[in-house]
């Protein structure tokens, strides 16, 4: 796929996550090509499982389970790639890090790379691969039985690994958002893994791309500003960012 439509569809997916629902004419005009292009775009993010289609509207996709792995790696990427940089800029050379799962924790750990002597404990195979060539670099991965689609592990052993340790920064994603701030996952066992990941860093560090803020889910693990920086390219709401300042939960925006 040639870049500029990679970029198109993330687009597409970061208007829907604001106006709920809109038609191909709408995002048609609101990113300047033709209707076509942008059915052919539906179409492709239908089948990922990203969107649904109905009646000539468009809307995201709610569903009880994250999609594949694979699809969620191309949604958001330039955002997910500037979020990366912000947090290695957090992240100085030979620091202990523990990191979640997700895609955009990965990308994270992409961007790490660089950095020397990190002790990093995480329950992401793919962010351990991506930290490979790291120069000097510890990994601790915690055990237990791998989930096959994201290669990750999130049952008890994975609590039990993340309370061993205590690091200087935790970087973590989440499932979702809520307009009222709440942190939102998609099913108990991914909601307690990033409990556990946040909980063994002095320093917790909340990655979310754009397309998550103001989805609602079935889990929750407290508030926005529970957290001590958020790292996103979404734009909160007044109140969201009001208690963020009040309870001193910093928010980089990218």
């Amino acid at each position: 796929m040639r870049r500029d439509a990679i970029q198109r569809r993330d687009e597409i997916v970061a208007l829907l996550s604001e106006c709920d629902t809109l038609s191909a004419i709408g995002l048609s005009s609101e990113l300047a090509v033709s209707v076509q292009t942008i059915r052919a775009d539906l179409r492709d993010l239908d089948e990922a499982g990203l969107v649904q289609r109905r009646n000539g509207y468009v809307r995201l996709r709610q569903q009880s389970e994250n999609i594949g792995y694979l699809p969620r790696e191309g949604i958001a990427r330039q955002e997910k790639q500037r979020i990366a940089l912000a947090v290695k800029t957090l992240i100085p050379y030979g620091a202990r890090v523990a990191l979640g799962t997700g895609t955009t924790v990965e990308t994270c750990a992409r961007f790490l790379v660089s950095h020397q002597d990190l002790f990093v404990a995480s329950n992401s195979i793919h962010a351990v691969c991506a930290l490979q060539q790291a120069p000097g670099v510890a990994v601790e991965l915690a055990g237990g039985t791998v989930r096959m689609r994201d290669l990750d592990m999130i049952g008890a052993p994975a609590l039990e690994f993340f309370a061993r340790y205590r690091v200087d920064y935790a970087v973590f994603s989440c499932g979702g958002l809520s307009e009222e701030g709440s942190v939102m996952d998609y099913n108990a066992e991914e909601m307690s893994a990033r409990k556990a990941i946040a909980g063994c860093g002095k320093k917790s560090i909340l990655v979310m791309d754009s397309t998550k803020n103001g989805l609602d889910l079935a889990f929750q693990m407290g508030h926005v500003w529970d957290v001590d920086v958020i790292v996103t390219g979404a734009r909160f709401s007044t109140s969201i960012a009001e208690s963020c300042s009040r309870h001193g939960c910093q928010i980089i925006q990218v």
